[in-house]
């Protein structure tokens, strides 16, 4: 079985939506201390479970990013798109309700939307 890549520039863009949230899962899964540092926690409260819940996000982000870069279906595509879609929600409404119109959160929020709107787009061909 041989790593597919795509040859178009709409399936590409999806591929990297893949290939973004997959790097960003794998951070979270490998170094769970550094991922909630650039998140904006402190470090020094975290118990084994807070490790815990980070790695296991982090593995739910890398396992699906994964699976859409080695299936490239429009399917898996669509699943990775709308995962995003509905974190980017969360995010809006902690934007919201939370007070948390900081620039580190716009960021992310930026970055999330990227992530959606990748495979998203390709998938509903606006790309």
């Amino acid at each position: 079985m041989e790593l597919y890549f795509p040859t178009e520039l709409p399936e590409r863009l999806a591929y990297l939506g893949a290939c973004l949230l997959a790097l960003h899962g794998l951070l979270q899964f490998a170094l769970p201390s550094t991922a909630l540092k650039l998140f904006g926690f402190s470090v020094g409260e975290v118990t084994p479970e807070g490790f815990a819940t980070i790695r296991s996000n982090g593995g739910l982000q890398l396992g699906l990013g994964l699976t859409a870069l080695f299936l490239a279906q429009d399917w898996t595509y669509l699943a990775l798109g709308v995962a995003a879609a509905v974190s980017v929600l969360g995010r809006l409404v902690s934007l919201i309700f939370d007070r948390g119109v900081t620039a580190r959160n716009i960021a992310y929020v930026l970055f999330q939307i990227v992530t959606a709107a990748l495979p998203l787009g390709y998938v509903f061909g606006y790309f």
